[in-house]
């Protein structure tokens, strides 16, 4: 994946850094970005080289929350048009659904959904950055953290979440996850995101202005016309929707496209990329993900990657990775175990 961020995924890394006892600067130059990207918002960088940047700094400082730090002081403002778009939103149920709307299309990597089952809403995030085996644990937590920012914009500063949900394992210390987010924060679940009421998004925003809104929202429509349509971008955009539901296939992908399956299949073509290309490398990348997690079964693993039963997924894992997925889980704990 070669997708471009806004500069602006990096506001608050100086400061973080810098209290972790890094030079900003110098780590800016070392993972080949200029250092006037933390100045110029606009500037358009790479998400993998800010993936790296971020998992590099938390490592060298051993700031566990590093990308969480850098999310504590964020305002809508850092998000350019989406955050003015948001902010003149006349409910949060709506500003919700702006942010997952242009959130995918302003950065390719973030995949974003809102589920609700009766009085209960689930904001969920993932991320696809195109390298299996990757580690995504500081930009998730920055894209979580600023999620719960957008809510707290429009529910106040004591207002909590039922519940806030991390894949990845409890750091060893919780206080800055407690101070961000309150105690009802979870390591180790089956998911990333935010866990609220319903009611929570039938809040009222009576400070919204709706010419304002319609101006931010021409603004961000102009900045993504303005870029040539990614047809990969959105097609990996409905693989990751679609991967669990047991339903991904082209003729799906294309029915949300609105575009007949020889239309996909062509422009994918001049672009050396195929659907099937695209949904495997969307499973091997998760597949590492969630075999590497002992808190997810095997059995949920393979749910999650669209199979209909464990006995499927382990045989497509053994071919790609020359490894069955409990074999593969046995060998990483008994290498944690050794160190």
């Amino acid at each position: 994946m070669t997708g471009l961020i806004r500069s602006a995924s990096l506001t608050h890394y100086a400061e973080v850094a810098g209290s972790a006892g890094l030079d900003p600067y110098r780590m800016l130059s070392e993972f080949g970005l200029p250092s006037r990207c933390l100045k110029d918002a606009e500037l358009m960088v790479p998400i993998d080289t800010v993936r790296r940047l971020l998992e590099a700094s938390a490592e060298r400082s051993g700031v566990e929350s590093f990308g969480l730090l850098m999310a504590e002081a964020r305002r809508l403002s850092n998000l350019g048009p989406l955050g003015l778009l948001i902010r003149e939103q006349p409910t949060l149920r709506l500003a919700v659904e702006a942010f997952v709307r242009y959130g995918s299309r302003i950065n390719e990597s973030l995949f974003l959904t809102v589920e609700e089952s009766g009085e209960v809403v689930v904001v969920r995030e993932e991320l696809i950055v195109g390298r299996s085996g990757a580690s995504v644990r500081q930009s998730t937590e920055l894209a979580i953290g600023v999620a719960f920012r957008m809510l707290r914009t429009f529910l106040g500063a004591d207002w909590r979440p039922r519940r806030v949900c991390f894949a990845h394992d409890a750091p060893t210390d919780r206080s800055v996850h407690e101070r961000v987010f309150g105690r009802h924060v979870e390591f180790g679940h089956a998911f990333n995101g935010i866990i609220c009421s319903r009611h929570d998004l039938e809040v009222p925003n009576p400070d919204a202005d709706p010419e304002i809104a319609k101006l931010a929202r021409q603004m961000l429509e102009a900045n993504l016309a303005s870029k040539t349509p990614d047809l990969i971008a959105r097609v990996r955009e409905l693989v990751v929707t679609l991967l669990g539901t047991g339903t991904c296939t082209i003729d799906q992908v294309a029915q949300y496209l609105g575009i007949d399956r020889r239309t996909i299949h062509r422009r994918l073509a001049r672009d050396g990329e195929s659907f099937s290309n695209l949904v495997e490398a969307v499973r091997r990348e998760l597949a590492e993900r969630y075999v590497k997690d002992p808190n997810k079964s095997l059995a949920e693993a393979s749910s999650l990657l669209g199979f209909s039963a464990p006995s499927g997924f382990s045989r497509w894992y053994r071919k790609r990775f020359k490894a069955k997925p409990s074999e593969r889980r046995t060998r990483r704990n008994g290498r944690k175990e050794q160190e």
